[in-house]
This record gives C-alpha cells, sequence and structure tokens, in this order.
C-alpha cells in the first residue's frame, strides 16, 4: 500500500496547514538547511530571511552592535510621502540597518521592532559554529583617511561606552573576511522610517576643502629621521649611535663658541693696551720725533715706536710729512681743481660715465663706518668733491678715473681737512709703485703702462716664490698669477679687505717705509690665509681670494657677525695676526733684495 510505505506508525492524524509547517519548524530547526527548501512559502519567506540577515550595523555615532541584535526578519516598508516624513529633531539616537542587498523583499515590507525582539526571543535557526560566531559591527570614521575609514569591533558585548572609555578600534580581522558578503557598489538609498531609523550625529561633518595644503616652515618629517652625522651616500647608522653623535657635535660646537668668544675678548683687552700704550707714549712723539720725524731712520727704538702705530692726534701731521710735497703743490691747489670741476659739472661737460663710477666706488667706501652714505654720511660731499677736484687734475694728462680711489681718499679725510688731504693724495700717489698702478689701470691701451703692471707683478711673483714656495706652486698649477687679485689690494692699499685698525696701521708703516712695505703686507696677507689656500678647485680659490667664500660667509651668517666691514673678516684676519705675520719676515726680508729686483725689472723707476 502507497499510504503504508510513507507511514512511520506513530502518528496517523498529522495536519499539513502552513502553521503546523512552521510550528514543527521551530520545533526542529534541524531539518531546514542552509540550501534545502522544499515549500514554496518557505523558500520565500527564507530568501527573504536570507536578503534580511545580509545586512551591516554602521554605527555613525561612534556606537556598536552586534549582529543577532540588529537582524531582521521582513523587508522594509513603502517610502513615506513628503508628509508622513518623520521630523529629523525626532528621530531617535538608535542604530541604523541598512540592507546590503540590491534589490527589496519579495513582500516589500520591513520589520518593525517588535518583529525584531519576537524574533530573538525564538530559538535560533541552527547550531552550527557559524550560526553561533557574533556578527562584527562596524564603525565608520570619516575623519580619517580612506585606508584606515571602516574599523570593526569583534565583541558580541561591546558598545559605545566601552569603546570612548578604551579609545581602542581594532581594524577589520581577517577572521570574518570570508563571512562578510560581498560589498556591493552601487546600493539604492533607502527612505527613512520608524522601524529603521537614521541616528542623529552628535557632532556635524566637516566638509573638506579643496585649498593648497600649506606646509610650515620646521624641518620636514624627512628631515627629521635624516642622519646628520653621516653623509646620505653612506649606510646609515645605528639610531643610538647617530644620537650620540649628534650630542657630542654640538658639545664639540658649544665649546667651539666660547673658546671663540674668550679669543675675541682677549683680543680686544690686548688691542686696547696697545692703543693705550700708544697714547701713554705721546710725549717721545711730541719731544723726540714731532720736531724732525727723519730720525727715526737714525734709531732704531724709535723706528719700532713709530712702527707699533702713530698716535690719532698727530696722524695727520706725522703723515703730511712723510708723503712730503714733491709736486710742489699750493694750499690753493685744491679749490682751482674744485672750481673747475664745479664748472664741469654745471655745463654738464664732466663725463657722465666718470660720475657714475664715482658714486658706485663711494657706496662702497668703509660702509661699516656710515659717514659717506649719500644720503646720511656728513663726509658724503667732501668726498665727492675731492674725487672730482682729483679727476680734473689728471684730466691734462688724459688719465681718468681709477675705481678704489674713493677709499684712500675717505682715509685721508678721516684724518685732516680735504685742503690738507688733497695735496697728501696727489703727492701719495704719485709715488712710484703706486703711479704704475694707477696709470696702468686708467690707460689700458698704453702698452708701456700694461707692461709696468705686468713687470710689478714678476716682482711679486719672484718674492712670493722665496718666502712662501707652497703658495707659489699651488697658485702656479692653477693657473692663478697676480694679477687676479693683487690690484684689488693694492690700488685701494688694502681697505677694501682689511679691518680698519689694521689697515691705519699699515699706512703709518706704508709712508715711512715706501713700496717695499707694500709688497711685503700682501705677502702676510697671504700667509695669514695660507690654510685656506689648497683648493683643489680653481674657482673656489678666486673666490677666497676675493672674499666670497661661501662656507666662511654661512659660518659668519650663523655666528651673527656683521658683512659690511673688510671682506677678510670672515676669515679671522686681524691687526696682531697681520702684524705677526708681517714681524716673522724680519729675519728673511732684505732691503736689498727689493732694490735688486726693481733695478732689474723697472731701472726706469
Amino acid at each position: 500500500d502507497l499510504d503504508d510505505a510513507f507511514s512511520d506508525g506513530e502518528d496517523d492524524n498529522l495536519e499539513f496547514s502552513s502553521a503546523a509547517i512552521r510550528k514543527h519548524l521551530a520545533e526542529n530547526p534541524s531539518w531546514v538547511g542552509n540550501d534545502d527548501r522544499e515549500d514554496d512559502g518557505e523558500t520565500e519567506y527564507s530568501s527573504a530571511r536570507d536578503q534580511d540577515t545580509s545586512i551591516s550595523t554602521f554605527c555613525l555615532d561612534g556606537s556598536s552592535n552586534s549582529y543577532l541584535g540588529s537582524r531582521s526578519s521582513s523587508s522594509s516598508p513603502p517610502p513615506l510621502t513628503a508628509e508622513e516624513q518623520p521630523d529629523e529633531q525626532e528621530v531617535p539616537q538608535d542604530f541604523s540597518d541598512i540592507t546590503l542587498s540590491e534589490e527589496p523583499s519579495a513582500n516589500g515590507q520591513s520589520t518593525s521592532h517588535e518583529d525584531t525582539q519576537e524574533e530573538d526571543a525564538s530559538p535560533p535557526r541552527d547550531t552550527s559554529p557559524l550560526r553561533d560566531m557574533k556578527y562584527p559591527a562596524v564603525h565608520i570614521d570619516i575623519s580619517r583617511s580612506p585606508p584606515s575609514r571602516v574599523m570593526m569591533s569583534t565583541g558580541a558585548e561591546s558598545n559605545c561606552k566601552d569603546h570612548q572609555e578604551d579609545g581602542a578600534v581594532h581594524p577589520v580581522s581577517n577572521t570574518f573576511s570570508s563571512y562578510l558578503p560581498a560589498p556591493v557598489h552601487d546600493i539604492p538609498p533607502l527612505p527613512p522610517s520608524p522601524s529603521s531609523p537614521l541616528p542623529k550625529s552628535p557632532t556635524t561633518p566637516t566638509i573638506t576643502s579643496h585649498r593648497r595644503q600649506t606646509y610650515s616652515a620646521g624641518p620636514s618629517a624627512f628631515q627629521k629621521v635624516m642622519s646628520q652625522t653621516r653623509p646620505h651616500f653612506l649606510p646609515p647608522k645605528n639610531r643610538q649611535e647617530d644620537q650620540k653623535h649628534m650630542a657630542d657635535w654640538q658639545a664639540m660646537m658649544k665649546q667651539s663658541r666660547v673658546a671663540e668668544e674668550k679669543r675675541r675678548k682677549a683680543l680686544q683687552e690686548r688691542r686696547l693696551a696697545r692703543e693705550l700704550k700708544i697714547e701713554q707714549s705721546m710725549y717721545k712723539w711730541e719731544k723726540e720725533i714731532l720736531p724732525d720725524w727723519r730720525v727715526v731712520y737714525k734709531n732704531p727704538n724709535l723706528r719700532r715706536l713709530w712702527w707699533n702705530g702713530i698716535p690719532t692726534k698727530l696722524r695727520a701731521s706725522m703723515w703730511q710729512q712723510a708723503v712730503g710735497n714733491a709736486l710742489a703743490l699750493s694750499k690753493d691747489n685744491y679749490k682751482n681743481c674744485l672750481s673747475r670741476a664745479t664748472r664741469a659739472l654745471s655745463s654738464g661737460s664732466f663725463p657722465a660715465e666718470t660720475l657714475q663710477a664715482m658714486e658706485q666706488d663711494i657706496l662702497s667706501t668703509l660702509p661699516a663706518l656710515h659717514i659717506f652714505h649719500p644720503e646720511t654720511g656728513p663726509l658724503y660731499q667732501d668726498l665727492r668733491d675731492m674725487l672730482c677736484a682729483w679727476v680734473v687734475s689728471r684730466a691734462d694728462e688724459g688719465l681718468g678715473y681709477v675705481h678704489g680711489t674713493a677709499k684712500i681718499a675717505g682715509m685721508i679725510l678721516l684724518n685732516m681737512k680735504p685742503q690738507q688731504g688733497f695735496v697728501m693724495m696727489r703727492n701719495l700717489l704719485e709715488r712710484h709703485c703706486m703711479r704704475s698702478l694707477y696709470s696702468s689701470v686708467a690707460a689700458k691701451d698704453d702698452v708701456s703702462a700694461v707692461s709696468v703692471f705686468m713687470l710689478l707683478f714678476r716682482i711679486f711673483d719672484t718674492l712670493l716664490a722665496d718666502c712662501m714656495p707652497k703658495i707659489y706652486f699651488n697658485f702656479k698649477q692653477h693657473q692663478i698669477s697676480p694679477g687676479a687679485y693683487l690690484p684689488d689690494w693694492l690700488i685701494p692699499l688694502f681697505l677694501d679687505h682689511l679691518p680698519f685698525e689694521a689697515c691705519a696701521r699699515l699706512w703709518d708703516v706704508l709712508l715711512l717705509e715706501g713700496d717695499s712695505f707694500l709688497f711685503r703686507a700682501a705677502l702676510a696677507v697671504l700667509a695669514v690665509l695660507e690654510p685656506r689656500l689648497f683648493f683643489p678647485d680653481r674657482q673656489e680659490l678666486l673666490d677666497l681670494l676675493r672674499g666670497k667664500n661661501k662656507a666662511a660667509l654661512e659660518v659668519a651668517k650663523r655666528e651673527g657677525r656683521l658683512l659690511d666691514g673688510a671682506k677678510y673678516d670672515i676669515y679671522g684676519v686681524d691687526e696682531e695676526t697681520l702684524w705677526e705675520r708681517i714681524d716673522s719676515m724680519e729675519d728673511w726680508w732684505k732691503e736689498s733684495t727689493w732694490k735688486r729686483l726693481t733695478q732689474r725689472e723697472l731701472p726706469d723707476l
């Protein structure tokens, strides 16, 4: 019998209604598998339930929820009209159940909170480990960067307060990555409903502007981790070793600055003591030297006294007597030349190029003193008048202006009046080597003048090879002749490169000893710079001789030193160091050698 074949012999009165089937399925959840669906109604119900289970709880206010507590058993209701839309202020602060399925459920209805609670009270459908595993809560933080914006929490009992207190958000775990549904990129917007209210965020989301990012003036992230004690092309150091070496370097630099400050103070004290000693020797000058200055050539003690420096009060008279008046110029010579220059300026016949070169030369004349500045300098007009008169006095010979003359005229004006200074300047620049230098620069087309210029360089080259052979051969290897640096020193008489105090003392001895001391002082300058003169690059060596060495300039800026003084201040050239080199040549330097060289190279001089 067919009926007997399907009978289990226990219950012959079975009811096959929909309610009875659901009751039996609820009592025996193991009868229903994940993939078995025998009844059409059950299949529709199960598909709707499967769609509802593929949800992700988005905690927009920082809260979290478990999978079982937010699962719905039916689809969403139809969207509400504009009149039925709930007010945003009335939306409760609750979770949002957002379905990730592309299509709504078959019946087009959504579960309410009451249905959810009833379903939570019912026994579970499956007892497998996967069903018992709590679904992770998804956290979306829009303030974070996209790679770390989505976070997940695995604890079933964790809530918003726990996360706020602990301050720890766990990243997405690989354990649940295989159980999550595939991401759906085109999710249709869901209308808000009372059963699935949207939470209200406690804070207003920040609107990101598209302005250009500004960078701070401090060190970059790469500079903070970059090693400053080893070049980039070498393997990096250990972190502890790098920090130790940096601390040692900072300690050494601090000690170096302290030692440099002590050296400067000691140098200043010695200079003040030397000036005080010179002022105290005033009675010897007035009693023994002032009546007849030539006595210093006969008395070695008085000559050494002159070499130590002339007192400031007597410098004008001593300079005039030492230079003399070989040109036999009258006291009115300055007035006559100045009147001629004034007429030329008023008529416009004064060369404009000469006037422009003169103004540029005045701007660079002793800028640290600020007394020859065109706008605020009290001696600017006197200096300009003296230079114009000097150009007019040389016009008869066809000679023009020479860059560097303003330095000499400015040094003279600091010690005497323009009338006396003009006579002294004309006689000084007509003395032997100085006339050769100024005539050669002014008359570049004159072959004889240029040849004299070159002969002076040959004399200095011979003295350099005899005094400092290492520097001489180094210059020869780099093809650097005396013409590359010597005119910049001799034409302004070192006022561009050496400190003012050192130049004043050099002038005292130069006016006494003559042209030979001019070359001796140039050799002493090279002796001071000798440790810096062995660069492998020619251009770098020329920059050093011109006072433009980049490394020395950076050190001077870092130490806060002013750069408006002499060019060689950045190399530490001062009066005491320079005169140590000059005194060290006492045994080597001989006047007979100088006379022999000048007679051989310049017999007409």
